[in-house]
């Protein structure tokens, strides 16, 4: 399938590993011209040399304003916007300090806003562009273990549902991606700490996390990046014209309502 995506500049925010790298691979690989962002200048250019000639790297911190400003200042135009950055951690409510709240906004919500307000004018006034927002399944279903990151991934979905009415009649679309649990870099590496503590293999304990942590799933495995890469490839594509506002899950079925 053709997603019409050749000579499209495409922005994806922490793309230097896991489900952000993915995406952006994927977007050159279907002739789109990434750029890739991150916060180490070794890992953006270790990210760019693996994509290839169609990837180029921008080095900011978009948990900040000021990381977000020298963002636009160096891509001052992107035609698709992937808000992927983000961050997660188990942790007991109680214990879950108000810099942690503020950390967790400032990363997962602040720097989509910032970036789409910044985008947003130029897509329309070209009357074409994608915005889409790496939300969460655990952002529908909060999880006990990390409210504070489910109540990120919801006010990303608050936000889509929001700023997609601004693009009334226009060629461009907002949209969240909600990933389940997600094989990425970042949660191998988390699993297999967990494992090891607990003196389980890693098949184990993901065996053992699906039957008691995630029991609804009925993929009961970790979706890989790529599958998670496939499903935002075509929202960011002209196929999807007619999505608008939606929240599109790849959660292998975690979430148990049929909308």
């Amino acid at each position: 399938m053709n997603l019409q995506l050749e000579n499209k500049t495409a922005l994806v925010t922490g793309s230097t590993k896991g489900i952000g790298f993915a995406i952006a691979r994927l977007l050159a690989e279907e002739g789109a011209n990434v750029i890739v962002n991150g916060r180490s200048e070794a890992s953006v250019k270790a990210a760019v040399a693996k994509i290839g000639r169609r990837a180029r790297g921008v080095v900011a911190d978009v948990s900040t304003a000021p990381g977000c400003a020298a963002l636009v200042k160096q891509a001052p135009d992107v035609d698709i916007l992937v808000n992927n950055a983000g961050i997660f951690e188990p942790k007991p409510f109680a214990e879950i300090p108000d810099a942690d709240w503020e950390r967790f906004y400032q990363v997962n919500v602040l720097s989509g806003v910032r970036l789409t307000r910044a985008y947003l004018p130029g897509m329309l006034a070209r009357n074409w562009g994608r915005v889409v927002f790496i939300s969460s399944e655990s952002g529908v279903q909060i999880p006990e273990e990390m409210i504070h990151y489910g109540m990120t991934k919801a006010a990303e979905l608050a936000l889509v549902n929001g700023i997609a009415r601004l693009t009334k009649g226009t060629g461009v679309t907002v949209n969240a991606v909600l990933p389940g649990p997600t094989a990425s870099e970042g949660v191998t590496e988390f699993v297999g700490q967990l494992a090891a503590n607990a003196r389980q293999t890693p098949a184990g304990f993901e065996q053992e996390f699906f039957r008691s942590v995630r029991p609804t799933s009925l993929l009961q495995r970790f979706a890989t990046a790529d599958e998670v890469a496939a499903m935002v490839a075509y929202t960011c594509s002209a196929a999807a014209s007619a999505t608008n506002g939606a929240a599109l899950r790849v959660d292998g079925g975690v979430v148990r309502t049929t909308i």
